[in-house]
């Protein structure tokens, strides 16, 4: 791509020029007196990546033959013809039979060599106003509202698997963890849930940048719009893009919806991550709260008793991967001036690897999370430790009138004293004066968790709220999805 050759001969790819041979010439030959050499091709060829534009890239053409039309810039007949050959072109690659050749280096140069083919001189005339340059920026701005579009619906495929498991797993209560050390039980369904508040988030960012991408990039040519009668506003409105650009450098040049995509999908890749953590922990012999399903699970080569987490061992391991492509992105566009460059060529790998990466996680993890069983003796046994009632102590006192830090150190101390072997937490309790058998009796199993009441806490009354309005959250979240 891009407004200048490197060398002689025909330069292929992106940008305004590109190396592909139409009607028998290349697209620049008047410039050019001899072909590309085959490292230039080798280097720059980025048909076996960008192949998967091929139906979008489609949409932008009859759209653009369309605004042609409106532009008195080709007649019915001619037009008639060149559509025609774009529906034979979009069912020869539906079907694979469409045929590649040597130098299409990239899809829109091997739709266009094929509509001249089919359409004869009418089809020479497909490329009338447009550059390379708004062509892919357009055909790139509809494959990721499409792509994101599919990525949210993904993430409320797993919320709503994680709500579904809340729903089943009623009032069971585990550990909750900080700094990976015991803290106060909370119910497995609150857990959960968290997880499905974070992807609320992530699906908001999508939303978001959806909505950020949704502008048409067709008619500002190579940089600076055209002197042909171009209708931007209609065949905006023909692929249904919210809105034409405004300024035709920058919507050559904008890659901020890229990269503002790559990062929603790196988060939702820390997100994932961070769930597939507990997980790995969780199905662990020393933990044991998750059985894995043997449908999501994987064996050893060499150990028979094995029963592996690779999918959340994964979903952990990728996320290394969706940063890099955000950050590999995010140098490249830092040096560009305006306006096309032949380096934003680099912006789609990235792209099409993250998207790829995260939808296959998501299905992953939900059929992980929805098939797994729950040790549910496992984690009441670990939250009903005598020290997970250590706050709830403290705040018994503070309820009688004791200053919380004075609270804090007085159940402090006992909990010192029974680490120490001076008895069980429960009998130092109940000999205290300052706390006595009724503040012993907070220690009993399944009594703190039920103590946590306020609107978002982890005990049963909240976590009840909690659910419906999550429920109406995902209810919400479809409806946007679909508007």
């Amino acid at each position: 791509m891009g407004e200048t050759a490197p060398g002689p001969g025909t330069p292929p790819g992106e940008g305004d020029g590109g190396s592909g041979v139409v009607g028998g010439a290349p697209l620049w030959h008047g410039r050019f007196a001899a072909g590309p050499s085959e490292a230039l091709m080798a280097f720059t060829v980025s048909l076996p990546f960008d192949r998967r534009l091929a139906a979008v890239d489609i949409s932008g053409s009859r759209a653009h033959v369309r605004g042609l039309i409106r532009g008195d810039l080709l007649t019915p007949d001619e037009a008639g013809a060149v559509l025609g050959a774009l529906d034979t072109v979009e069912e020869e690659i539906a079907t694979g039979d469409f045929a590649f050749l040597p130098s299409d280096e990239d899809i829109h140069t091997a739709v266009e060599r094929r509509v001249t083919e089919l359409a004869g001189p009418a089809g020479a005339k497909l490329h009338t106003g447009r550059s390379r340059n708004d062509q892919v920026a357009t055909d790139l701005r509809l494959w990721t509202k499409q792509a994101l579009t599919s990525v949210a619906s993904a993430v409320l495929g797993l919320q709503s698997v994680l709500a579904a498991r809340a729903e089943e797993v009623g009032d069971a209560y585990l550990p909750g963890y900080t700094h990976l050390q015991q803290a106060q039980p909370v119910l497995l369904a609150h857990h959960l849930l968290a997880h499905g508040w974070a992807l609320a988030r992530d699906l908001d960012r999508l939303l978001a940048c959806r909505e950020r991408a949704d502008v048409s990039p067709l008619g500002a040519g190579a940089l600076a719009g055209s002197s042909l009668a171009l209708d931007p506003e209609g065949t905006a409105v023909d692929l249904g893009f919210a809105r034409p650009f405004d300024n035709s450098l920058d919507a050559v040049s904008d890659r901020d919806f890229v990269a503002e995509a790559l990062f929603v999908l790196a988060l939702i890749g820390v997100h994932l991550s961070r769930l597939g953590e507990e997980w790995v922990l969780w199905s662990s012999e020393e933990v044991g709260f998750v059985t894995l399903d043997d449908a999501y699970a994987t064996g050893s080569s060499m150990l028979p008793q094995k029963k592996n987490p690779d999918i959340a061992e994964l979903a952990r391991g990728k996320t290394g991967r969706l940063v890099g492509n955000l950050t590999g992105l995010l140098v490249t566009l830092k040096g560009l001036p305006l306006a096309y460059n032949r380096d934003l060529q680099e912006d789609k790998e990235p792209l099409f690897d993250s998207i790829e990466q995260v939808l296959l996680a998501l299905a992953a993890l939900a059929g992980m999370v929805e098939t797994a069983t729950f040790r549910l003796d496992r984690m009441a046994a670990a939250a009903d430790t005598p020290a997970a009632a250590a706050t709830d102590l403290a705040e018994w006192l503070v309820a009688r009138g004791t200053p919380f830090r004075d609270a804090h150190a007085v159940v402090g101390e006992l909990v010192r004293r029974s680490l120490a072997g001076d008895g069980a937490l429960a009998d130092l309790v109940a000999a205290d004066d300052r706390l006595g058998p009724e503040a012993a009796a907070l220690i009993a199993p399944g009594v703190p968790v039920s103590r946590r009441t306020t609107r978002g806490g982890g005990g049963p009354a909240a976590v009840a709220a909690q659910r419906e309005r999550f429920a109406a959250r995902l209810a919400a979240d479809r409806a946007r999805l679909t508007s």
